[in-house]
């Protein structure tokens, strides 16, 4: 029957008046179909089943904790450390924002005034009791929720789940720290560990750096967006399976040296069951097999990280998952294995005000049908492979106490109204096994030997590689000429084109996703410098050297700046790995440029790092001023106080610096320092500061921001 007459006779078979007394929607309502999706029911036995009998909820909180995963996340914001204006932003908060909020309903329910993360240093971090949804829908908190996006763009604020700050928090990081994140993305922690580098803002270049991984290369490109907003020269993101991350080399003094990392974030992918409360499909597609799966990856990861750290460094491994599988077994595996180098470090005093469990001693493994397991020993052979005994806590009573298990840190949900989350942090005392037994090779100094054999990995060309085979081999076996000789390779080869680190070849790396363009350094000689060196009297300790293009060839369109040492990281692994992004841009080329002293303008993204060096072509302008060059396009010098004229009207046309220094003696006034690029024209100014910065400024200043007329490229503001 085809499928016309299929239709008529379903027609004739109907009931008349059938579709007039329920309509199509009441009935798609009435079966449980709202918008299209039928909604989850947040119900799943097995996983009460499993965490009830593993006993990772004290006794008599069983019901709260099914409770709060039951009930949706509340918004959590967390205020940008390292800017120099967080202190106005939290007291335009405190003073505007939160007051708007006290005493108001949102469909029937009150509306609590957002309070301060209690364990977050300086009242930086803030939750609410309104969840995203309601948030983003609700007409009366729509200019609370513009001012969040707004900040967010900027880069001011961070919309940030709580317990996903605390790892970051736990590295304890200084501006002197190498630091590696090796599953970065979406980069929400990443941000978090540039703040703590720039804790000074007086210095533009600090001496350490962050190098972000991710494996998903097109997640690679969210880190890119979040890193943006912080606009920092000292972040690197790269592309790699985090498991077989390749060991880096640096320049010191002449020689190369392994790069080892004194903080490792190791965030790895996971079940997620602590994320129920925003991901709700984990109701329903939540079984231990997940857990299965994924162990054996998590172990490697953290293995590698662990390779990679630096003796006394130390390395926060963290999940958002409540299973012992992808949590304690992972770490009581890398301390078995690690022979006394790593220990769990007591970490139980250093967020004080932040509730959580201790790690558990003793678990059992459960398949994905609901059969346990308590030891090794009694896994049949047919589940050796879904199963491992990595999986398992260790029989001896002895060695299970020294590993300090409960020094881990499980946070609840129904504790402080949060997600589920795990975090250890581990400490290195020695090298890894592995790295320790390693034959001298002949010819070479230490320091090169300990670069060639760093890691088990460079003994497979790149392959992983399981720690004990890399035991059980001697190393004469792997081949002592081979292994020197593929070290001297990459050295010439990463020599062959100075000042060029280019994309690696395709036949040394599998690479997916975007071919991206070089990183090439500007030559010492370029004449491209000079001119701008002169225009803007840049202080003779201006590092040039830093300055990159990511072109070789035509004109050099942006000139990108990055610390010192993401320089050396950059010139020295050209071979070893995949840069998607590196560098914040301070220059680019002005169209009409090539007609004044100077081709090239300044840009607003990373005017906080040139401008200490910046000597000229500065001018000072007042409160009113400021409000003057954001709310309007092109304003004339005579609608600018007389200071701000004077100074301007003996430049030559072309690129400046607008600064405002707050008054201490008028505390009622915007109390921190901005930094724009402006325009000096014929007769008029013009800022080059992008929408969303510009709002932010009104708003530091206490004007109400209504909307932007486009056309006209005027900002509305309620004195308007």
């Amino acid at each position: 029957m085809g499928r016309r007459a299929r239709g008529r006779r379903l027609q004739q078979q109907r009931p008349e008046g059938s579709e007039g007394s329920e309509g199509r929607g009441e009935r798609r309502a009435r079966e449980g179909w709202e918008g299209g999706y039928p909604e989850i029911v947040k119900e799943n036995k097995l996983f009460e089943h499993y965490y009830r009998e593993l006993k990772i909820v004290p006794e008599g909180e069983w019901d709260q904790f099914m409770g709060a995963l039951r009930e949706p996340l509340p918004a959590t914001f967390r205020i940008t450390g390292y800017k120099s204006h967080a202190k106005e932003i939290l007291h335009c908060l405190k003073n505007k924002y939160f007051k708007e909020l006290e005493n108001l309903e949102v469909d029937g329910q009150k509306v609590e005034v957002p309070q301060p993360l209690s364990w977050y240093p300086e009242e930086l971090a803030w939750h609410t009791n309104l969840s995203r949804k309601i948030l983003r829908k609700s007409p009366q908190l729509e200019k609370f929720h513009q001012f969040l996006v707004s900040e967010t763009e900027s880069g001011n604020i961070s919309r940030q789940e709580a317990v996903s700050m605390i790892p970051p928090l736990l590295l304890s990081v200084q501006p002197h720290h190498k630091i590696l994140d090796m599953c970065a993305a979406p980069g929400s922690k990443t941000a978090q560990l540039i703040e703590m580098l720039h804790a000074d803002m007086n210095i533009p270049f600090p001496e350490g750096f962050v190098i972000a991984n991710d494996v998903d290369n097109k997640r690679c490109y969210l880190l890119v967006h979040q890193a943006k907003r912080l606009s920092s020269p000292c972040i690197m993101v790269v592309n790699h399976d985090a498991s077989t991350i390749p060991q880096l080399q640096m320049d010191v003094g002449g020689r190369k040296e392994a790069l080892f990392y004194d903080r490792i974030l190791c965030d790895v992918p996971c079940s997620g069951d602590g994320t129920m409360r925003k991901n709700i499909d984990v109701w329903k597609k939540w079984t231990t097999l997940n857990s299965l799966q994924l162990h054996g990856l998590q172990l490697r990861i953290a293995t590698r990280g662990a390779e990679q750290l630096a003796e006394g460094g130390r390395m926060v491994y963290s999940t958002c998952s409540l299973n012992p599988i992808e949590d304690e077994a992972v770490i009581a595996s890398l301390l078995e294995k690690s022979e006394g180098a790593l220990e769990l470090a007591d970490v139980s005093a250093e967020l004080p005000g932040l509730k959580w469990m201790p790690g558990l001693s003793h678990w059992k493994v459960m398949t994905k049908d609901g059969q346990w397991f308590a030891d090794w020993d009694k896994v049949p052979h047919n589940r050796n492979t879904q199963i491992r005994p990595t999986m398992f806590p260790p029989n001896d009573p002895e060695k299970l106490q020294a590993l300090n298990l409960q020094r881990c840190l499980r946070i609840l949900p129904h504790h402080q109204n949060t997600g589920g989350f795990f975090v250890a942090v581990l400490v290195k005392n020695s090298s890894m096994p592995w790295n320790k037994r390693q034959r001298k090779l002949p010819g070479r100094s230490a320091d090169t030997r300990e670069t060639v054999l760093s890691s088990p990995t460079y003994l497979t060309s790149g392959k992983a590689t399981d720690p004990s085979q890399v035991e059980s081999k001697p190393l004469s076996e792997a081949g002592d000429a081979e292994v020197i000789q593929r070290a001297e390779d990459a050295e010439n080869d990463g020599n062959k084109r100075d000042g060029v680190c280019g994309p690696p070849p395709s036949k040394k790396m599998k690479l997916f996703g975007f071919k991206e363009d070089p990183f090439v350094f500007i030559p010492e000689d370029d004449p491209l410098f000079p001119p701008i060196q002169k225009f803007y009297a840049l202080d003779s300790s201006f590092p040039k050297m830093n300055l990159l293009t990511r072109t070789t060839e035509g004109k050099k369109r942006q000139l990108y700046m990055v610390s010192k040492e993401l320089r050396n990281v950059l010139l020295n692994n050209s071979e070893r790995m995949k840069v998607i992004n590196t560098g914040i841009k301070v220059l680019c080329r002005s169209n009409s440029g090539e007609e004044f002293a100077c081709a090239f303008r300044l840009a607003q993204e990373g005017i906080y790092t040139l401008y200490p060096f910046i000597k000229s072509r500065i001018v000072t302008v007042s409160v009113e001023d400021v409000k003057t060059l954001l709310t309007q396009e092109n304003p004339f010098f005579r609608k600018l106080s007389s200071e701000a004229y004077s100074q301007a009207k003996d430049m030559v046309k072309g690129s400046i610096v607008l600064k405002y220094e707050p008054d201490a003696e008028k505390p009622e006034t915007l109390q921190c320092p901005i930094v724009m690029c402006g325009w000096r024209g014929k007769a008029s100014f013009r800022t080059f500061v992008p929408k969303n910065e510009r709002l932010h400024y009104l708003r530091m200043m206490g004007v109400e921001v209504l909307g932007e007329k486009k056309k006209e490229g005027v900002i509305l503001t309620d004195e308007d």
